[in-house]
């Protein structure tokens, strides 16, 4: 459903209690952070009485937030449960000191992401005052294919799925956004060989990231992290090197061991 839609006539008439309130969480986004009853009612596709006992039991347990104006906002509650997601806070904090050594060599844009399904969600950013302009935020999230994290993700996911990814259809952002599958398994093909993963103006024209994925206990990638340095001043084969050091730090960190690196 898009950011405005309302349920299509199709939509059953019947929706389970867990759905309905799920819907109501559904109806904030990026483009949305605060909402009145009546668009909430609208986004999540509920009548405005069923919406308003929702918000009101969602707030009471402090999912929602309503403000002096009457808006509604995801409140704190929701951010202590998302804090106890493995991928979420207790990666940061394992991350953060190997992610702050990357900025300090760089002084640039670094990341750390993590794979939701066929999108890359951004679960920490370290930006300098004259790095690159990046159109990232923690949350943020990209499809796979159009990111240096994304492809060192996608690079490492299930054959299966690399297929049914590849095959597309791959959004394009740019005129250098890579679209075509064959191109794009080469691409992956070569992130497992050398290591890291390589993004070029896919995004933003004026940006280049180079990433590497951060593997788990068991030798799974479970995260990426990246720096993104402007297009025209990039050196790769200089911040390969860093990237690397730092998604091996991460991974140790995460109880990964070399010899049982798949």
């Amino acid at each position: 459903m898009t950011a405005d839609a309302v349920p299509s006539p199709s939509t059953p008439r019947t929706r389970s209690a867990p759905d309905r309130l799920l819907s109501v969480l559904g109806a904030f986004d990026l483009e949305h952070p605060a909402l009145c009853l009546t668009d909430i009612s609208r986004r999540a596709g509920l009548s405005l009485s069923t919406a308003h006992r929702l918000v009101a039991a969602l707030t009471e347990w402090g999912a929602l937030e309503r403000d002096d104006s009457g808006l509604y906002h995801v409140g704190l509650r929701l951010w202590e449960l998302a804090a106890l997601a493995p991928r979420g806070l207790a990666l940061r904090q394992i991350a953060l000191p190997y992610l702050e050594d990357l900025y300090e060599a760089t002084h640039e844009n670094v990341q750390l992401a993590v794979q939701d399904g066929p999108e890359v969600v951004y679960t920490e950013w370290l930006s300098g005052r004259s790095a690159v302009g990046v159109h990232i935020r923690v949350g943020a999230r990209w499809p796979l294919h159009a990111t240096g994290v994304g492809l060192a993700l996608l690079a490492h996911s299930e054959a299966e799925f690399q297929e049914e990814y590849c095959a597309g259809p791959l959004a394009s952002f740019t005129p250098y956004t890579v679209t075509e599958p064959a191109l794009l398994r080469r691409m992956l093909a070569e992130v497992r060989r050398t290591g890291v993963a390589v993004s070029s103006r896919q995004v933003t024209a004026d940006a280049l990231s180079v990433a590497a994925p951060v593997r788990g206990p068991g030798g799974s990638v479970v995260a990426a992290v990246s720096v993104v340095v402007p297009q025209a001043a990039a050196q790769v084969p200089v911040l390969a090197p860093a990237v690397r050091l730092a998604a091996r730090g991460i991974s140790r960190g995460l109880g990964w061991q070399p010899e049982k690196e798949t």
